[in-house]
């Protein structure tokens, strides 16, 4: 009885990803249960190809099965402890759930990111910019909101001139997603699973909306990621799932 009622769950679980081409899965990074979640979906949705926010095209390029098979080697490789990111230990269960997935990384490199203090976004993105929608400026009901949202996140400790190029960052990381995303979709067929922040994969105006600006004949899925006892995440999500909150200090406590 009990194998019966997990078989259903997971075919549930399945059920709304089957016909996507593209499934964008967001997380709160140093939330435990969301990286469950991700493992879950992507063991359902078998994907030929895993997109990770975490990694540059570079460290992707790193992995082997070998190291795929051990989580210590792979974590090394990888550099993962240097990286900022949150534990490793909750990050490879959704690299084993798909074992023969292509694995490709959509990080934008630092030099790239430093760039945006003396560049426009989209001569840092470079080729095919228009195509991903970085030579329009943001409408500038967007831009504001957007910008209060950065100053939000950064503690109302960011000076007001620094506001368009965070948004700009924004930008940059959300358009490298979509593009990372399409070269792992035309190079294996799909389905594709996206491993990235709530941010990235809001289909109002993150990685997915520019997506389907680039690749309008794809079929795109996001599932947003929240936690108990607080609000929804926003964004236009097809899907909204809860956790229970990560056990975290306020990271505001620095700038008081």
């Amino acid at each position: 009885m009990k194998q019966g009622f997990i078989a259903l769950a997971m075919a549930v679980i399945a059920a709304p990803l089957a016909a996507q081409d593209v499934v964008f899965l967001g997380e709160t990074h140093d939330n435990p249960g969301h990286h469950v979640q991700q493992a879950k979906r992507v063991a359902a949705l078998s994907p030929k190809a895993l997109v990770f926010e975490m990694l540059t095209e570079a460290k992707a390029s790193r992995i082997t099965p070998e190291l795929r098979a051990d989580q210590k080697a792979m974590r090394d490789a990888l550099e993962w402890d240097r990286s900022g990111w949150p534990n490793f230990s909750m990050y490879y269960p959704i690299f084993a759930a798909a074992p023969e997935a292509a694995i490709f990384g959509a990080a934008v490199p630092r030099d790239d990111v430093r760039r945006l203090m003396s560049e426009p976004v989209e001569a840092v993105f470079g080729a095919d910019a228009e195509g991903f929608g970085l030579t329009k400026s943001l409408p500038e009901e967007q831009q504001a909101e957007r910008e209060a949202m950065q100053m939000a996140a950064h503690c109302d400790a960011l000076p007001a001139e620094m506001l368009p190029m965070m948004v700009n960052m924004q930008r940059l990381r959300d358009a490298a997603l979509a593009r990372a995303v399409l070269g792992a979709f035309e190079q294996t067929g799909g389905p594709v699973a996206v491993i990235t922040g709530n941010g990235h994969a809001r289909k109002d105006w993150g990685a997915p909306a520019i997506l389907a600006l680039a690749a309008p004949e794809l079929d795109l899925f996001s599932l947003g990621q929240g936690e108990e006892g607080a609000g929804a995440p926003e964004g236009g999500f097809d899907e909204i799932v809860f956790s229970p909150p990560a056990k975290r200090e306020d990271p505001c406590n620095a700038f008081k």
